[in-house]
């Protein structure tokens, strides 16, 4: 009737053959359309770029991207699942340049734009099967099939459409300034992808002579972080309104802050120092010097004097910062603000220009030898050794740069109160990312540097004319109308839309578009509109998606895909695009470390899931931790969570398929209703339904962990105390009465627990479901996961058995240790069990007596006959209020009545007593409180209930506990000789 079900723990096996069923029955596909009609409920996915490998922190992911769209669709909504790919940008351009052999730009233009990306399309499907087959081993249900692709020509002409829209608010514009710059790639980065790579570094930074000009021997001192940028300095600034001082020191005279003399120079050689004279920056202002190194085309605009600005400050260096306006959005300011000269001695990949000794370069090579320089020419007081965080390009690990490039921009600080309205309006897990790390972002926010000067990518719909003309296309039929003669144009990408020109709508002269492409986070946070070709069509399914539900990824994309998505938003529709957002933790090693290739701890995702399976490592994902903690994965860890929570309850299924086959039960013939429900049957049903309630509410609102534990509980009391107590239940003859409503209990309870933990474990829900309900019910739904979410049954709770059998759960325990205590196997009958603090009915003195094996449960009001209380005072509360008198303590809390203070304590009142005049106050977390037994008696305590157990024998116990000995051993061989549990046996003593 039932398919046999072993008890191993080989559950991989298990999902493949669930997958199969799937797979051969399109139950996902089914589950999209289930619910036609019904309440929306959205999810966007983040889209991955297919042209890398998934990791074990994308299992993650998907587990939580999975869990609530599957409890919303059984909760009756229709949930949009769309599955996404990011496809361009520079990973996939620089897969591209490894493949072929090339490195940088001008290699690249060589080869060709065309074929290069033609190149670049084909490797971004390098590893699609490794994702869709890693999505399908974990159960993650998107639409794979009909994905949103965001080099695809309608997701295009959306970003074009949505860029047109911000245009029209004057929120576009090109601005020569200081960018975090790539050499390697050859373009700027926003300012959310350079909060992704920094990185804690050690270089030298030095503190560099500048020759006053027209005096011997006298030197302005200034320091840097950043040697490279010295020879296109042009500029020294101090603040005006701090002191400096003159002074001599050997042969040579010296001009910096005064206040830093002493961190700059060794204590021995300030002794040295000879002070001439103390001026404020104000006065130095205008004071000229020699250039360090000689330009061989000077500038034609003043240069080489001292400036102030107050964003010099006195933390650390010597009070002067040398100024090189190309490098560093201060140096720009100050050279605008004194019409200095624009001295670029940089090129394009970040090496030093043929103006210098060290052309052809990288910069940050060329550290050493300037430094070097300056030693020889004796202009180089000293070079210190410092860590600090540095940005680095977080696509392909090179040291940025800041550097004056001609940059397209969004004005995001013009929507900053927008922003941060919309960011105030997201439901963010965990709440203190809201005015947290994404808060502090936004209040901070900067303009963003949309344009990359590369080849794969949106191309940017800007046109402009000679006379300076601007127009912003933001259609492929305005594209058409607007172009001169005939258009050749087989996709939207370079170097095809690089040959259109149009006709300026302002002048009638010929337009050229501006020949960048748009930063690649722009494509994806276009997604909640491009992926529908909005506004060109699908617009009711837009808007009826918009704002999404739910979204979720990594934390790091707090500043990547998540802020994206709500800059996109705020601009365009004034809100935030999503309303719940869970933020997950990376995933660590065992040992709490970063995995990476170079320590050797990366965890390959197929290792776990083809040796522990796809529902425990879902499971210790969501029971392991909060979802936005670090996760110390471990094939141990996850082994563990499987171990306590699927593998008892698979356990109790395997209990429920044994019993139910053997009698042939047909739950479809019985009625809870009319069973004769014992209390038992009765607590579990209440359980049941109070741990559906519960369930039901965390997930509705984001809490996955604490689902996860109630769950664990519910199973473990399941397993261990309604099976455990009432198997005996399940052995008689026939189908009636006390048997009848164990099968129709056990059998409610898992069917709803199938339903209920679907969304967790979906392959072992399945196996569940099919076996225990589609066996016995054909017309039954195909899978659990067209099912309906189990609903609680307010009738079936009853608070006051809970409470009860919870007071019943607590005495067991406490009663299973004095038996340890006192060395008493639980198989030797005791006479007496004495409880206080605690009062059930007849029925649950039973299931004591039962479980204890004791004679009888006797209530009594005061446990002192049995048990005296040992009392210490608690050092950690005490010694802040009562310190001088802790030594004291002990004793005077000797003599008082254990007891009486144990009862005070339970009713919430305090204890007092005097030490020389001063009144000591007590409360319960005040007092250590230690069970001391009397001879014959064991005693333990919890809270208020305390439980004694008489360990007295008579001969009568004695010979019961040889019995129930002999019934354990004849047990045990039936197990060891591989007895079916309805073999008969025959048993012979010798």
């Amino acid at each position: 009737m039932y398919k046999k079900v072993t008890t191993d723990m080989n559950f991989t096996e298990r999902e493949k053959e669930v997958l199969k069923y799937w797979k051969d029955h399109d139950i996902a596909k089914k589950s999209f359309t289930l619910r036609e009609g019904a309440e929306n409920f959205t999810f966007y996915d983040g889209p991955p770029t297919a042209n890398g490998k998934p990791h074990i922190g994308h299992v993650l992911t998907r587990a939580i991207k999975d869990l609530i769209p599957r409890y919303q669709t059984m909760k009756g909504k229709s949930v949009l699942r769309i599955a996404g790919w990011d496809t361009h940008g520079l990973p996939v351009e620089l897969e591209v340049e490894k493949k072929l052999g090339l490195d940088g730009k001008p290699q690249i233009e060589a080869y060709g734009i065309e074929p290069f990306i033609k190149q670049c399309k084909e490797s971004v499907w390098k590893y699609l099967h490794l994702w869709e087959d890693m999505s399908e081993r974990v159960g993650y249900w998107v639409d794979m099939e009909h994905p949103y692709v965001t080099y695809h020509d309608n997701y295009i002409e959306s970003v074009w459409w949505s860029l047109k829209q911000i245009a029209s608010k004057d929120m576009i514009y090109k601005g020569h300034k200081i960018v975090p710059y790539c050499p390697r790639c050859g373009t700027a980065l926003s300012s959310h992808e350079v909060a992704q790579g920094y990185k804690a570094v050690k270089e030298f930074s030095v503190f560099a002579k500048f020759a006053v000009k027209g005096e011997e021997n006298k030197y302005i001192l200034a320091w840097t972080t950043t040697p490279w940028t010295l020879p296109s300095n042009v500029a020294l600034c101090v603040n005006a309104n701090e002191d400096y001082t003159e002074f001599k020191f050997g042969e040579e005279t010296y001009i910096m802050a005064d206040a830093l003399i002493e961190s700059v120079f060794s204590k021995e050689d300030v002794a040295k120092i000879e002070k001439i004279s103390t001026c404020k920056g104000s006065d130095l202002v205008g004071t000229e010097y020699q250039p360090l190194f000689p330009m061989q085309n000077p500038p034609k605009e003043k240069a080489w004097y001292v400036v102030a600005d107050d964003y010099v400050t006195l933390t650390d260096g010597t009070g002067i910062v040398h100024i090189a306006p190309a490098f560093g959005e201060d140096d720009a300011r100050v050279g605008r603000q004194n019409n200095l000269p624009f001295v670029q001695l940089v090129d394009a990949q970040g090496k030093l220009t043929e103006d210098t000794p060290w052309a052809g370069t990288f910069v940050k090579d060329a550290d050493p030898m300037i430094i070097d320089d300056l030693r020889n020419r004796k202009l180089l007081l000293k070079k210190a050794l410092y860590e600090h965080d540095y940005p680095f390009c977080w696509r392909c690990d090179t040291p940025l740069l800041y550097y004056a490039r001609p940059t397209w921009f969004i004005r995001m600080t013009a929507v900053r109160d927008n922003l941060l309205a919309s960011n105030r309006s997201v439901n963010w897990m965990p709440d203190n990312i809201k005015e947290g790390r994404m808060g502090n972002f936004l209040e901070n926010v900067v303009d963003w540097g949309l344009s990359r000067e590369r080849y794969w990518g949106t191309p940017l719909p800007i046109w402009l004319c000679e006379d300076g003309h601007m127009h912003v296309i933001g259609s492929k039929q305005e594209l058409l109308d607007m172009a001169i003669g005939e258009v050749d144009l087989p996709e939207l990408h370079r170097p095809y839309i690089d040959k259109v020109v149009i006709k300026c709508p302002h002048c009638g002269k010929p337009m050229h578009r501006t020949s960048e492409v748009i930063d690649c986070w722009y494509d994806s946070g276009s997604m909640p509109f491009a992926q529908w070709h909005y506004p060109f069509e699908n617009k009711e399914k837009f808007e009826q998606n918009f704002p999404a539900n739910f979204i979720s990824e990594a934390i790091d994309q707090t500043r990547g895909w998540f802020y994206t998505l709500l800059a996109i938003s705020t601009q365009l529709f004034d809100c935030a695009p999503f309303k719940n957002c869970v933020v997950l933790g990376h995933v660590q090693d065992a040992d709490g470390h970063k995995m990476s290739k170079h320590l050797g701890n990366v965890v390959d995702p197929w290792d776990v899931l083809d040796d522990q399976g796809a529902d425990a490592v879902r499971w210790y994902f969501y029971a392991g931790s909060a979802p936005w903690l670090p996760s110390r994965f471990s094939k141990a860890n996850v082994s563990e969570y499987q171990r306590k929570f699927m593998g008892t309850l698979w356990n109790t299924y395997y209990f429920y398929v044994l019993y139910a086959d053997i009698d042939q039960f047909d739950p479809t013939k019985h009625d809870l209703k009319k069973a004769q429900l014992s209390l038992m049957d009765k607590w579990i049903l209440s359980r049941l339904n109070t741990l559906i309630k519960g369930v039901d509410d965390d997930l509705a609102h984001f809490r996955i962990t604490e689902a996860t534990r109630k769950l664990t509980d519910f199973v473990d009391v399941l397993s261990n105390w309604y099976i455990r107590l009432g198997r005996d239940r399940f052995w008689g003859k026939g189908m009636e009465g006390d048997k009848e409503a164990a099968f129709v209990t056990l059998y409610t309870v898992l069917e709803s627990l199938a339903r209920l933990i679907a969304p967790f474990v979906p392959f072992m829900a399945e196996s569940m479901y099919q076996n225990i309900v589609r066996t016995v019910n054909p017309t039954a739904p195909e899978s659990v996961h067209l099912c309906d979410f189990p609903v609680c049954d307010e009738s079936m709770i009853d608070e006051s058995v809970e409470k009860q059998m919870a007071d019943v759960e607590t005495v067991v325990v406490l009663g299973r240790s004095c038996r340890n205590l006192s060395n008493m196997k639980v198989r030797q009958p005791l006479q007496n069990l004495y409880i206080s603090g605690a009062d059930f009915g007849e029925e649950y003195k039973h299931l004591v007596e039962d479980e204890l094996n004791v004679k009888n449960v006797e209530f009594i009001q005061n446990a002192g006959q049995f048990v005296s209380y040992d009392l210490k005072p608690n050092f950690f509360t005490l010694k802040s209020r009562y310190g001088r008198f802790l030594g004291r303590m002990r004793g005077e809390m000797q003599k008082l009545d254990g007891a009486a203070v144990v009862a005070a304590f339970d009713k919430g009142e305090t204890v007092t007593f005097t030490i020389d005049d001063t009144e000591i106050v007590l409360s319960k977390e005040d007092v250590l409180v230690e069970a001391v037994k009397k001879e014959g008696f064991t005693s333990q305590v919890e809270g208020a209930l305390t439980v004694v157990l008489d360990t007295n024998l008579t001969e009568d116990l004695i010979e019961e506990g040889y019995a129930r000995e002999f019934v354990s051993k004849v047990q045990s061989m039936r197990k060891d000789a591989g007895f079916d549990v309805t073999d008969r046996i025959a048993i012979t003593c010798q």
